[in-house]
């Protein structure tokens, strides 16, 4: 039999149709050679939960430093991952003053009242990196929104944990459906309508500009604050509307999975975003993604009846399934989390790497346990930022986390130089 080659056909008596692109032939050889030149982009996913951990059970022991510690109760599922994430330990937030913040600001390391006394954010990290690599993709940045605030799931005022440049909470999608139908369906509105209503948006938007500068020449210092910001918000708004104008007519990718049946809620909801931020950036409709888990439907699907709420104050209930529903809980959460890098580990890039190894996931709460802000529970895994993986880190009390977050955007390209209330990148992170 002839030795086969990338040229290959097949011949009959009277015709010759040449081959498909079939890897046997070597086609995988050629496309990875012509892809390797071409640097794959970098993503980056937060993952917050409210109401922290159980301290006991989750931390690994802070004596143990280095590559070569025991994974602790609540981490166990997640050891066919060991090598490839990285607990760090020490981290807070110094200006959160009171556990039901929650992860209002988890990202930002705001003080929320730094602007004369009134409650206020700042730029959250993933929104840092949404405006360097949000210009190449459909969605600047994704934010999933689960759970009911912090009455219901620990997460605090504003309802998301992605926060933009005037310290303001972006919105985003709360359930499965909505998510895959605003990624992979497509517009019904012809694409003529759809300019149209963008044009429409834009005449308003220069209707309002002029008379607003106007009032700006005429008002005090503290109005001249808040119309800047509202300025920035038209900007924003400019900004965003020449982007879907520039995809109007670029159909969405087609979906790696399954429409999501309607009404999952707790573990399968959580596991079917998890899918659904695997295939945002498979089929890289975004590099950025928030998801803000829910708690209190996690704790349904598990069949615990105790309150989430009165779960985190484990301590206070000596003797009674508050501890326990507090560790099952976690098992739970890293059982969802395992399987979510197996899936980004499963996903091939064109170069033959892996999604896993251009994306840096974090996973973690604004919060320890209880009340206590300190130690910030915090999981790094993935290699698209360069860090030091399969560790157990442990900073100095009190080092800002983010310190973390600046780490994190300056080894995935970002040009910045603080973030929060950063004091510096942490170099023990830096592979």
């Amino acid at each position: 039999m002839p030795r086969l080659t990338r040229r290959h056909a097949l011949r009959s008596a009277s015709a010759l149709i040449a081959l498909p692109t079939l890897d046997s032939l070597g086609f995988r050889r050629f496309a990875a050679a012509a892809s390797a030149a071409v640097a794959r982009p970098k993503r980056l996913v937060f993952l917050g939960f409210g109401w922290g951990v159980t301290a006991e059970t989750w931390y690994p022991d802070a004596a143990q430093k280095g590559p070569d510690y025991t994974l602790p109760q609540g981490l166990a599922p997640l050891a066919r991952h060991k090598a490839d994430f990285t607990i760090a330990q020490g981290l807070h937030h110094r200006h959160s003053g009171e556990g039901h913040s929650g992860s209002t600001f988890w990202l930002t390391g705001a003080d929320k009242y730094a602007k004369r006394g009134k409650i206020s954010n700042s730029i959250s990290a993933d929104q840092v990196a949404a405006a360097q690599f949000g210009m190449e993709t459909r969605f600047a940045s994704l934010q999933l929104n689960g759970g009911f605030g912090q009455h219901g799931d620990g997460h605090g005022g504003g309802l998301s944990l992605a926060w933009d440049v005037n310290g303001k909470p972006i919105g985003g999608y709360k359930t499965p459906v909505e998510t895959f139908h605003r990624l992979f369906s497509g517009d019904d509105v012809p694409l003529e309508r759809q300019q149209a209503l963008l044009s429409r948006r834009r005449s308003v938007l220069d209707t309002v500009l002029e008379p607003a500068r106007d009032l700006d020449r005429r008002l005090g210092a503290v109005d001249r604050e808040k119309l800047a910001e509202y300025f920035e918000s038209i900007r924003d708004i400019e900004i965003r509307l020449a982007k879907e104008e520039k995809w109007l007519d670029v159909p969405r990718p087609k979906a790696p999975l399954a429409a999501p049946a309607a009404g999952l809620e707790g573990r399968e909801e959580i596991r079917l975003m998890y899918d659904l931020i695997v295939a945002a950036l498979q089929t890289d409709s975004t590099r950025v993604v928030t998801y803000r888990q829910p708690v209190k439907s996690l704790l349904a699907s598990l069949k615990i009846a105790v309150n989430d709420h009165a779960m985190s104050h484990y301590h206070l209930h000596p003797g009674t399934s508050h501890r326990e529903a507090s560790q099952a809980r976690d098992i739970a959460q890293s059982e969802l989390l395992a399987g979510l890098l197996d899936r980004l580990k499963s996903v091939t890039e064109p170069d033959g790497t892996r999604l896993f190894d251009h994306t840096t996931l974090v996973y973690g709460s604004n919060l320890s346990t209880e009340h206590t802000l300190l130690n910030c529970p915090t999981l790094i895994a993935g290699g698209g930022a360069g860090l030091k993986l399969g560790q157990n880190l442990v900073f100095p009390k009190n080092t800002p986390l983010c310190n973390a977050w600046l780490t994190i955007l300056k080894g995935s390209g970002v040009e910045v130089e603080k973030h929060g209330d950063s004091t510096g990148v942490l170099d023990d992170l830096v592979a």
